[in-house]
This record gives C-alpha cells, sequence and structure tokens, in this order.
C-alpha cells in the first residue's frame, strides 16, 4: 500500500485520538491492545469469537454479568427471582440506564432503557431473518401464547422456560443477551455493525477496519465505584489489528500496548520459565496474571460401532482407549511443550474451576504405563504386536503435542502417525465421523459443566451436535437429564463429578490439558481482572 496513503488513513485517527476536549487528556489515560484475529462487526447479535466479545464488552450491558468466581451478579438487573419451578425468571431492571447519545436521539437527549428493549433485542436473535449464531440460548424458551419474553411495567422483565434449566441464567451473562435499541437497529439495518448503540462503559468513536478502533468514554455511564466516582477511570480504548504476533509482541514490551493474551509457541520459552512464571527479565515491565480457563483440549476417539470406521477397529475396544490414556505422560507434556502454562488433564474433562471438578474423586488417569501394557496384553496386543496403526488427525498448531504423544506410545509399541489437516478440514472431517482419532478442544460457552458434559449425551451426536465421538451409555444420559432439572447446586454438581466419571470409565476422549487464561500486563495498567471466561471488562481498569 503507498505510503501517502497509509498517512491519509491514520490522520484522522490520530485526531480522534488526541483531541477528545474534556474526554481524554493525553495518552496516559488510554487502554491500548492489539486483535491480531480481527474484528468482523460490534453488533452483540454476531459476538460469536473471544476478540468481539471483548470489543461488545465495552460498548453494551446486559441483565446480568459473571463475576471473577464465575458466579452470576446483576448489571441492568438489581434482582431477579425463579418461580414456577424454575420456569419463570423475572427481573427488576434499574432505571437509571441510558443508550449512548446519537444522532437519532440527539446530543442532548437521552433514552432509558426498559423492560420493552430486552424484548425487542431477545426476540430479535430469534429472528431468522437476522441469523444471529446465538439463537441457541433461547432454545429453552417457552414461546406458546407470547409467553417466552414479557415486559411487564418498564422496569420488569419476564423469561418463561419449557421446563427448568438451572443453566439458564449463567447463559444470560453472554454477550448475545446485550440490550439494543430498536431505534438504531431500524436505523442502520445490518450497517449497526459499524454503529453500535449501547449502555456501556465506552462507546464507539472511530473504527478503521482491519487497522484500529476507538472507544471513547461513555460520560453518562450508569455506574459508579464504590467510592461514587463515576467509571469507567479510562478516557479511551484503542485496538489495532495488526496480524503478525512478533509485532504484537514487541509492542508489549517496548510499551505500544498495555497487555497481550495467550502465549505463542514462538515467544514461550523467552516469556516464562520452564515452571510456568514470568521470566525475571521481565518483570521490571511486566506482570504475569493467570487463572484456570474453562477449556479443556482433548483427543477424541469416535466409538459407535454402527459406522464402519470404527467397529472394527481397535480403537473400539475400551482397553486400548484406556491404555492410550494411561501412557501419557500429561505433566511431562505440559512442562516440556507449554512451560506449565496449562494444567496436566490427569482428573477428568470437565476443567479446573467449574462444578463437577473434584480432585477428591479418582476416577482419571495419571501416567501409569505398567497398567497401560498390562491392558495392551490383555486386549491380544502385548507390546503393541499386532495393533494396527492409529491415525491421529490434528491442525498444524498443534504438531508438536501429536508428535510428543507419537513417542510416549512408541514406548507402548503402539504405531500413530498423525494426519495434519487445514482446520476447516479437520472440522468439516471430525463433524462428519470421517476420522478415527482427533485432535480437539472444547471452550465453554457459558460457565456451567453441562456445556461440557453435552458432548457425551446421545441426542446430541454430531452432526447435529458436538458428540463427535458419537458415545452412549444410558446412564450417562439418565444422569444428564437429571441433572438439567435440578435446581440444587449441590446436588447438581454431584451429577456432574458422576458423569464425568462415566466418560473416563469408558474413554472415548484422552484429556489433554486444562487451559489457562494468561494475561501479560505493563505495570501501568492496575485494576485489570483475569477471570475463567478471559472476558476482558475495561471499566475499573486505570494507567498510571
Amino acid at each position: 500500500m503507498h505510503s501517502g496513503f497509509l498517512l491519509y488513513l491514520f490522520f484522522p485517527l490520530l485526531t480522534v485520538l488526541s483531541a477528545c476536549g474534556s474526554q481524554q487528556s493525553d495518552d496516559s489515560s488510554v487502554f491500548r491492545y492489539n486483535e491480531n484475529a480481527g474484528i468482523s462487526s460490534l453488533d452483540p447479535a454476531f459476538a460469536r469469537g473471544l476478540e468481539s466479545m471483548w470489543a461488545v464488552n465495552q460498548l453494551f450491558d446486559g441483565l446480568v454479568e459473571l463475576d471473577s468466581n464465575l458466579q452470576v451478579i446483576p448489571l441492568i438487573a438489581t434482582s431477579w427471582d425463579i418461580t414456577n419451578g424454575g420456569k419463570d425468571y423475572t427481573f427488576h431492571l434499574r432505571d437509571d440506564v441510558y443508550f449512548h447519545t446519537d444522532i437519532l436521539f440527539g446530543p442532548d437527549s437521552t433514552r432509558r432503557v426498559t423492560a420493552h428493549d430486552f424484548v425487542y433485542s431477545f426476540n430479535r436473535i430469534m429472528d431468522p431473518e437476522v441469523a444471529s449464531p446465538g439463537q441457541w440460548v433461547f432454545t429453552q424458551v417457552d414461546f406458546t401464547n407470547d409467553s417466552g419474553f414479557v415486559a411487564i411495567n418498564d422496569n420488569t422483565f419476564r423469561i418463561r422456560l419449557k421446563t427448568t434449566f438451572p443453566p439458564f441464567l449463567s447463559m444470560l451473562s453472554m454477550q448475545y443477551c446485550n440490550v439494543v435499541p430498536h431505534e438504531a437497529i431500524e436505523h442502520y439495518g445490518r450497517d449497526f455493525r459499524s454503529n453500535p448503540i449501547g449502555t456501556g462503559p465506552f462507546r464507539k468513536a472511530f473504527w478503521i477496519e482491519n487497522v484500529s478502533l476507538i472507544f471513547h468514554k461513555n460520560l453518562g455511564f450508569w455506574d459508579s465505584d464504590g467510592a461514587q466516582m463515576p467509571l469507567p477511570y479510562l478516557d479511551a480504548v484503542r485496538i489495532d489489528f495488526v496480524k503478525d504476533m512478533s509485532s504484537e509482541y514487541l509492542g508489549l514490551l517496548k510499551g505500544q500496548y498495555d497487555f497481550m493474551s495467550g502465549i505463542h509457541p514462538a515467544f514461550k520459552d523467552e516469556l516464562l520459565t520452564p515452571n510456568g512464571d514470568l521470566d525475571p527479565s521481565f518483570r521490571d515491565k511486566l506482570r504475569f496474571q493467570r487463572t484456570p480457563f474453562i477449556k479443556t483440549d482433548y483427543i477424541g476417539i469416535l466409538v459407535d460401532d454402527s459406522l464402519a470406521l470404527s467397529a472394527s477397529h481397535p480403537l473400539h475396544d475400551v482397553r486400548i482407549r484406556q491404555a492410550l490414556n494411561y501412557g501419557l505422560d500429561r505433566a511431562e507434556m505440559v512442562k516440556f511443550l507449554r512451560n506449565n502454562s496449562v494444567f496436566p488433564a490427569t482428573h477428568g474433562f470437565i476443567p479446573k474451576g467449574l462444578p463437577g471438578y473434584d480432585e477428591a474423586r479418582d476416577y482419571g488417569y495419571s501416567y501409569n504405563p505398567e497398567k497401560a501394557a498390562a491392558l495392551l496384553k490383555e486386549a491380544g496386543y502385548e507390546n503393541g504386536a499386532g495393533l494396527q496403526e492409529i491415525s491421529l488427525s490434528t491442525t498444524a498448531d498443534y504438531v508438536d503435542l501429536c508428535e510428543y504423544m507419537q513417542h510416549a506410545y512408541g514406548k507402548l509399541g503402539i504405531k500413530i502417525a498423525i494426519d495434519i489437516l487445514p482446520t476447516s478440514t479437520q472440522r468439516e472431517y471430525v463433524s462428519k465421523s470421517k476420522v478415527i482419532a482427533f485432535r480437539k478442544s472444547w471452550l465453554a460457552d457459558y460457565a456451567d459443566a453441562e456445556n461440557f458434559l453435552g458432548l457425551f449425551y446421545s441426542e446430541n451426536f454430531c452432526p447435529q451436535g458436538p458428540n463427535y465421538t458419537h458415545f452412549a451409555s444410558a446412564e450417562f444420559d439418565s444422569l444428564f437429564v437429571q441433572a438439567r432439572q435440578t435446581t440444587n447446586e449441590f446436588e447438581r454438581a454431584d451429577m456432574y463429578a458422576r458423569m464425568d466419571s462415566i466418560v473416563m470409565a469408558h474413554a472415548p476422549i484422552i484429556p489433554l490439558f486444562y487451559d489457562q487464561v494468561s494475561h501479560f500486563v505493563r505495570h501501568e495498567v492496575s485494576g485489570l481482572q483475569t477471570n475463567a471466561i478471559n472476558m476482558l471488562d475495561l471499566k475499573r481498569v486505570r494507567k498510571n
């Protein structure tokens, strides 16, 4: 691109950043980060990827949100009642929340949020013409006789479900469930994606797509801190879209960016010690914030005996699958390949931090090569003799993990062939049951273990659902249905753990590791919280 054209693009961007009047005094009150994946829309109806969720979270609010312990807390809703056997959710709304000022409302006018706005916003998500990927959030809602979403009055909003579903309240914290003004949707149409009007702590100021995105402080934001000081503290947020991870990394070290999320393999040995701590050479500039992430990486195995691909395959024998689980030293794997930046999945499929993860129950797989060898012998393949080569499907980003497993299983006499596929191809093959063993990960859509265990519910067989292994167990299914009707949190957590143990006993998967949220933050930044859903919340962030 011609350098003169780049200057033409950046001049208005710099003008917006530097000439904000009372909203912005200097660069020290601008929070800056890079989003190498890019952002395609600022409409919460399409906030599917984490990169979009982060941006949308600065612009919009919903009824509730999750705190750092994944507990549901009020946002626009001050409180709620759950009645009618757990099917009716009645929310009592704040009366001081206003949409961002816009050409539609005028610079000096205000437009208060009411329950009718939530009726409109949620019905919009369900509208087939909108085609929001968040439609599934409301599949449990009872729409008979127009009873699904109801504005009882301006400050009272009710949702009625078809049946009891305890995880529903947590699901309402998702970005799909943010409130939008009907006037803006009607005016902008599909261009609302680039003209967002919400109630959040920041409002969109400027967006050069694939270059940079600027948010300014919402001077009319409804929330304040404990000292009654208005939020947010920051004057602006700048998001760059540099695809080169090296540039992002160098930008962090030079102070061009205030934080970086995640650890690219190219920098892990430089940033982290072998034990997973921040390297001492960076401690004068950065701090390392981390917490368990609600994400599990695993190897899936197709176990459906009705499919020709798996029916006669040795992996159909549970003893072979158990041997593969025992034969993998996960602690060594995450130490040498991930610098202990993730947690070895020796317990089960449910990751750390969610109800149902219970270390007191011993149903996972620790490293035990002797047990693995005994199971192979019992299955008729002593030292792997006679066992056909197992093809393991993966993408280029995870070849190192698969090569480690290839070497580990080679010690047991098990031959592994690694099949490297493009991401889209592998995704298609897994969803259509075209591969016998595959590397996969599951990131929860909402903070409840039900979302993880749904991967093993028989009615969720792919391609219609996420049960990619086609695992089926009548005992598991019964518990799964029962747990979805149980409102007692302790009883439900116990059922989750029992379901997890059933999956581990049948071993349709090889859990590899539970992921970790990893944030590298400049010392100038304070108040940036790290949470298990990896949601970026900047309303309480300061810069020195």
